[in-house]
């Protein structure tokens, strides 16, 4: 595989560190890392798309190389999709691309998804266990609307699972936990609890320190006061069914706001596709990227296709 072009990219009053894998002529794809991750997270799979795709990864603000801004409100929304936008207008102007994202990068990537001036430049979307907070809030009223057995059962059990949420928003204890402790086991814990190998990196217990200002910037704040949020971008859901942070009927009602709509359910864990079967998810990525390209839909991807309800 080529080696990838190391790049830096200014947003405002930062600097991203970017890769690109350049495939003059080829679709563009822009994959983005979650919490408490970097681009590095990527390789695995990069190393099955890259050959037939232009690929862009990158360090989001707060993690790996890139710049770390101090203040909260530095990681607000609507600079994580400035940041997007930059890198792309930087190094993909002239065509639409393809996002792709998982954890948190998913999140961050649904403001520029659903932003109006934003979606003509996304030729599609995929997501991974990331929610938009928008589409989360109304998810939640409409639950405690229409309380059923099923809804409330719902509720809780996402509530349980978000744990790690409510601790990041307590002032000092993660930061100091991640810098002192987390960090240097990460790699173990993931092992441990997750099942899954990683190597070791440099900046884990810095991502996971600065990373948890992307929660406090945001997730009451959304949740509480949600927008309406569509999309006219069509959009592949991987669900993972064993995910133990986001739970899979957290994608149930994403029809409402994104009307062209696919969803694959696959019995793995949160972080799996990414470590155990990268090219598994480089397939799906690259079938979902082909039929939007073409205009070509396979068999395996129409039947995952979602109507409204």
């Amino acid at each position: 595989m080529v080696l990838p072009k190391e790049l830096r990219v200014r947003s405002g009053t930062i600097e991203l560190a970017v890769r690109l894998w350049d495939n003059p002529g080829r679709p563009t794809l822009v994959l983005v890392h979650g919490y408490p991750d970097n681009q590095l997270i990527w390789d695995a799979v990069v190393q099955h798309l890259a050959e037939d795709y232009c690929v862009l990864t990158y360090d989001v603000r707060g993690a790996g190389a890139s710049d770390i801004p101090r203040q909260r409100s530095d990681y607000k929304l609507d600079q994580l999709s400035a940041d997007l936008k930059a890198i792309t207008d930087s190094l993909a102007p002239r065509q639409p691309f393809h996002l792709v994202a998982h954890d948190w990068g998913s999140i961050q990537s649904w403001e520029s998804v659903t932003d109006p001036s934003m979606q003509p430049r996304i030729a599609s979307y995929t997501t991974l266990s990331g929610p938009c907070l928008d589409h989360a809030g109304h998810w939640i009223r409409q639950r405690l609307r229409r309380p059923s057995p099923r809804h409330l059962g719902q509720l809780v059990s996402q509530l349980f699972h978000s744990w790690y949420i409510y601790l990041f928003h307590l002032p000092w204890l993660m930061p100091m936990l991640w810098r002192r402790l987390i960090g240097r086991r990460w790699s173990q814990l993931m092992r441990r609890i997750e099942h899954v190998e990683i190597a070791a990196s440099p900046t884990q217990a810095s991502d996971g320190e600065h990373g948890i200002k992307l929660y406090r910037a945001n997730i009451f704040q959304r949740l509480f006061s949600p927008r309406q949020r569509h999309t006219s971008v069509p959009v592949l859901a991987i669900v993972p069914r064993q995910d133990h942070y986001v739970r899979p009927y957290f994608t149930d009602d994403l029809w409402q706001w994104a009307p062209r709509l696919w969803r694959r359910d696959v019995d793995v864990g949160h972080w799996d596709m990414l470590y155990r079967q990268p090219q598994l998810l480089a397939r799906y990525i690259s079938e979902f990227v082909e039929s939007i390209e073409t205009g070509v839909e396979p068999a395996s991807l129409r039947q995952c296709r979602v109507s409204g309800q």
